[in-house]
């Protein structure tokens, strides 16, 4: 009975295996590889892109090659005194702690003076004109008493500062040379979110690294950039810094910023700026400014030496359900929620109201306050924005045409001399060919008449010394010295001698535009 009871056991087990090898083979499952190879499928993704609508591999190389001769390598140098040394502590200050190291606190961005003592940080820059112009981070030039440029053949340069604007984190530089390699603009509103982007600069002093990553997220406010202890930003007045920074996962580290973010057209989209970090170095996230807001800061600054800001006049801020809630708006939660507006603007003239939500302007969906004033921050003074507003009556369309930082129409005009020379507060003369032979010198520029203003109030200089050097630049004369100092912003550091100084001593002096 037993073996009977065996013997059917068998029988449906062989019976079994056979049912299931027919099905096996009659669905076609031996044709079939049903184990996943991770890392080639990882590998195959990361070689593919789209074009059209097909895949295609996808090549760094020419990439890489285009741009890393485009990419310089920047040392800014700081002499030793000590009101250069405090300024450029005080701006380190004002930067969140998560992202200080890689602006260049402590030794993670470059030997930092101290005690009086010279010191170095570097960064990096991107060449956008044959004839030397050179668009970097504000923070990587600011303060220095002498900036060197190294260019990807390893010649040097030193560099002059055409102009600042803190309130974005720019700035612009440049060489003597022609003929030079250079990056052409992308457009930075078409780009998206998932789209490949390179980033090419000097992390810890490597230069010419190229790294690959995507773009995570568009339109980032930091809370990043501050207004000096004074409240200022550029050309002296209280401009509200402007963050609408594109994030990517680009490995970025100390070093690369001012270097470039480019598309997989070689088209410079970026400037990287930060990298969100509790350590200084990368960590997953880094963040650029957008292409189309460095063209026009750039081309303000080497056509006017400073930022031609256009005004709203408008107190703006988030929507977002929490602010919805509380005003008890429907049916939306983004965009940039008008909390006042100041008289006599251009916003209040252009009929914008407290209460009104900008959800677009001139065709683009605003999302956020950010987004917003990107869009302002990259007009003039009487550029016309047609914004679209939601009220409580429903969705409506205002003109409005900004104002320039006096609040007035027109753009502002570079200073004269005689505006630049009452603010410092100071007359000052040529030298003759006899003062120039006696001290051994070829060009300066006398200080004169000091009636207070920035020199008299934030150095010890006094009347009788000669001015050499402006931030390590040569001075050949009184216009030469005023003319530089018109188109500086930020740190100043002055050099020179006493003729009535037997020691031959050169002394340096340090104040903020």
């Amino acid at each position: 009975m037993e073996n009977k009871s065996w013997l059917k056991l068998v029988a449906v087990a062989v019976l079994s295996s056979l049912f299931t090898l027919i099905l096996y083979k009659t669905l076609g499952f031996e044709r079939r590889s049903v184990v996943l190879q991770e890392g080639e499928t990882k590998e195959s993704l990361a070689k593919l892109a789209r074009k059209g609508d097909m895949l295609v591999p996808l090549d760094f190389v020419d990439i890489a090659q285009k741009t890393t001769t485009a990419v310089v390598h920047i040392t800014a140098k700081y002499g030793n005194t000590n009101a250069s040394n405090n300024k450029r502590n005080n701006r380190q200050n004002n930067i969140n702690d998560l992202f200080r190291d890689f602006f260049g606190d402590n030794d993670m961005f470059g030997q930092m003076p101290r005690n009086g003592q010279r010191g170095e940080a570097t960064g990096s820059g991107v060449i956008i004109t044959e004839d030397g112009y050179i668009v970097t981070n504000n923070h990587v030039v600011a303060d220095a008493s002498e900036i060197e440029v190294s260019l990807n053949d390893k010649r040097t340069y030193k560099a002059e500062v055409i102009g600042t604007s803190p309130a974005t984190d720019l700035a612009v530089i440049k060489i003597k040379e022609k003929g030079l390699g250079s990056l052409s603009f992308g457009n930075s509103d078409i780009l998206k979110v998932g789209e490949w982007v390179v980033a090419v600069g000097n992390p810890f002093n490597l230069q010419s690294t190229v790294t690959a990553g995507i773009v995570s997220a568009k339109g980032r406010n930091l809370n990043l950039l501050k207004n000096d202890r004074n409240g200022r930003g550029d050309n002296g007045t209280k401009l509200a810094p402007v963050e609408s920074f594109i994030q990517t996962d680009a490995v970025v580290n100390p070093g690369n910023s001012g270097g470039a973010l480019v598309n997989t057209k070689g088209e410079l989209i970026g400037i990287n700026t930060a990298i969100a970090s509790p350590t200084g170095s990368f960590a997953g996230y880094s963040f650029a400014v957008p292409s189309n807001l460095v063209k026009k800061i750039v081309k303000d600054l080497i056509e006017f030496g400073s930022v031609q800001r256009g005004y709203l006049g408008a107190s703006i801020r988030d929507l977002d359900g929490k602010l919805a809630e509380e005003k008890g708006i429907k049916d939306l939660t983004q965009g940039a929620y008008i909390e006042a507006v100041q008289d006599e603007s251009a916003a209040s003239e252009g009929g914008l109201k407290e209460g009104d939500i900008v959800i677009g302007v001139d065709g683009k969906k605003i999302k956020s306050s950010a987004e917003l004033l990107e869009e302002i921050a990259k007009r003039r003074p009487n550029d016309k924005l047609t914004l679209l507003i939601k009220r409580s009556s429903g969705e409506k369309t205002i003109n409005v045409y900004l104002k320039n930082e006096e609040g007035k129409k027109g753009l502002l005009g570079k200073k004269s001399n005689t505006d630049m020379q009452k603010s410092l507060g100071a007359d000052f003369a040529n030298l003759s060919s006899k003062e120039k032979s006696s001290l051994n010198i070829s060009g300066g520029a006398k200080v004169e008449n000091i009636t207070g203003g920035k020199i008299g109030q934030q150095t010890d200089i006094r009347e009788g010394f000669i001015i050499t050097k402006l931030n390590g630049q040569p001075i050949k004369d009184a216009d030469d010295l005023l003319n530089k100092l018109k188109t500086t912003r930020g740190g100043v550091l002055l050099s020179g001698i006493y003729p009535d100084d037997d020691s031959n001593t050169e002394y340096y002096y340090g104040f903020g535009m």
